[in-house]
C-alpha cells in the first residue's frame, strides 16, 4: 500500500533530499507497526474478526470462562450467544434467536404450556454448541418452565435413504449420533 510509506506524505521536492530519504528509511518500520496495530484494534471491534486477545477481553467483560479445548470459533459462538440473548417475551423472538445460532432448520422446540415444559432439540450439526445454547436458554426461558436441551439424533426416516452397503461404513453409534452426508 502506498500510504504505509512515510515518503508518500512528503512534498515532491523533499522526496529527493537525502536527509528525508534517510528519515523515511528510519520511520517506515514504525509506520508499518502502527498500521498493523490499528488493523488489530479495528479487527477486535467485531466478534467475527476478533483475535484471541479481543475474544479474551470480551469474555472477561461478560464473565465467560473458556475451556482449554475451545477453539477460537467456539469462543466467538459463546460471545454471540451471550450478546444476542435479549429476553424474548414472544415465541417468535425465541425462534429468531435459535435460528441465528443454530440455523433455520437446526433445532426443534416442543412446548407444553399445560405442563410448563420446553424441550429444545438441536440437530447433530450443532452438537458442539449444545451446552452454549442450553446456558442461553436457562438465562432467558421463564423460571417456571422445566427446560430440557438435547440432540436430535438420526432417525429411521433419515437412514432409510441409505443402502445397507453405505451404512456398513458406520458403527451403530455413528449412525445414531453423527451428522451423515447424503448417501
Amino acid at each position: 500500500m502506498l500510504l504505509d510509506r512515510i515518503e508518500s506524505y512528503f512534498p515532491d521536492l523533499l522526496r529527493e533530499v537525502r536527509e528525508f530519504q534517510k528519515l523515511a528509511e528510519a520511520e517506515n518500520p514504525e509506520l508499518l507497526f502502527l498500521w498493523d496495530e490499528l488493523k488489530l484494534v479495528l479487527d477486535n471491534q467485531f466478534i467475527d474478526t476478533a483475535t484471541q486477545i479481543g475474544v479474551a477481553r470480551r469474555e472477561k467483560m461478560l464473565k465467560i470462562s473458556a475451556k482449554a479445548t475451545d477453539t477460537l470459533d467456539e469462543r466467538k459462538f459463546k460471545l454471540l450467544a451471550r450478546y444476542n440473548e435479549n429476553i424474548p417475551y414472544t415465541l417468535r423472538a425465541l425462534h429468531g434467536q435459535l435460528s441465528m445460532l443454530c440455523g433455520e432448520k437446526g433445532y426443534r422446540l416442543e412446548i407444553n404450556y399445560g405442563a410448563f415444559t420446553l424441550n429444545a432439540k438441536l440437530e447433530l450439526t450443532n452438537k458442539k454448541n449444545v451446552d452454549v445454547v442450553g446456558e442461553m436458554l436457562e438465562r432467558i426461558v421463564p423460571m417456571n418452565m422445566l427446560l430440557k436441551v438435547e440432540l436430535l439424533y438420526n432417525q429411521h426416516q433419515l437412514l432409510q435413504k441409505f443402502t445397507h452397503e453405505e451404512m456398513r461404513k458406520y458403527t451403530h453409534l455413528n449412525l445414531r449420533e453423527e451428522a451423515l452426508g447424503d448417501g
